[in-house]
């Protein structure tokens, strides 16, 4: 029998992914955050497990408050439930640097990071032994969203708006932890299959240069450009994660395959697009 999953933030970038992707292997119902609340406790159970992929806008740029937390709501809904909750944290709470394990120190920086440790603690506390937290590095995919193509990735939309200006930044030494779309839902799709809770990093758990993602991004420009060097005053926080306990819960081998088709792909769309105007 399929394993039910309820997504709520219908409309978000990951949920459409994960919808699109997951559709076949689970039973998937995706549902607004508002609609949430009306839902009864006997309809919830029919659900193995719960994502929340919405987010309050003040819960991103503000200091923490209660009334901003939509997991933690969720999960007080559903703390006396046999279901299991699915937190998708962030690799933000980690110090900058690299090979960071789920044991590394802790030292979120923005609001928005600091926020997803609160959540993540009082979540753990609440639920214990029904809570998967995924800390996820940067996810490179589409957002499909009212049939509309878009980018998901804030370098790879600094990409773009630079190359419409015909400019790309020389980025030889600058690296960070890039995950596309498609192995983040074989992750989840693994996760679930084997009840697997607990905290994980999610990412391809290697220095992926920003170079190589700026050459495949690129991939399907037939405009001239001019190379320039970075800014001085511009910050990249070079970073990857270690996902060896992730790989040992799941036996996947995450490479950057994946990405590079990701790229391509959506390369050959932007550019696709643009030829047109």
């Amino acid at each position: 029998m399929k394993k039910k999953i309820l997504i709520i933030g219908k409309n978000s970038f990951i949920s459409l992914n994960l919808v699109s992707d997951l559709k076949k292997t689970f039973f998937i119902k995706a549902i607004n955050f508002e609609d949430f609340f009306q839902l009864r406790k006997n309809y919830l159970l029919k659900f193995n497990y719960i994502i929340n992929c919405s987010i309050n806008k003040n819960y991103i740029y503000k200091k923490y408050q209660l009334k901003n937390d939509i997991d933690l709501k969720i999960a007080k809904k559903i703390m006396n439930l046999d279901i299991n909750y699915i937190f998708l944290s962030t690799r933000k709470i980690y110090k900058i640097g690299n090979n960071l394990r789920e044991t590394s120190k802790l030292q979120p920086k923005c609001y928005y990071s600091k926020n997803k440790l609160i959540t993540e603690k009082k979540i753990l506390k609440l639920l214990f032994n029904k809570v998967l937290i995924l800390r996820i590095s940067n996810l490179i995919g589409l957002d499909n969203k009212n049939g509309k193509r878009k980018i998901h990735s804030t370098f790879v939309k600094y990409f773009f708006e630079n190359i419409k200006k015909g400019i790309i930044y020389e980025n030889n030494d600058n690296y960070k932890d890039f995950l596309s779309t498609n192995q983040f839902s074989k992750i989840i799709e693994i996760l679930i299959k084997k009840c697997s809770l607990g905290i994980f990093n999610v990412s391809i758990g290697k220095k992926v240069f920003l170079k190589e993602v700026i050459k495949w991004l690129n991939y399907y420009n037939k405009k001239e450009y001019t190379i320039t060097k970075l800014p001085k005053n511009f910050d990249i926080e070079n970073f990857y994660l270690n996902n060896s306990k992730l790989l040992n819960e799941t036996k996947l081998k995450i490479n950057l395959t994946n990405l590079e088709k990701d790229c391509k792909r959506i390369s050959k769309i932007f550019f696709k697009k643009w030829k047109k105007k």
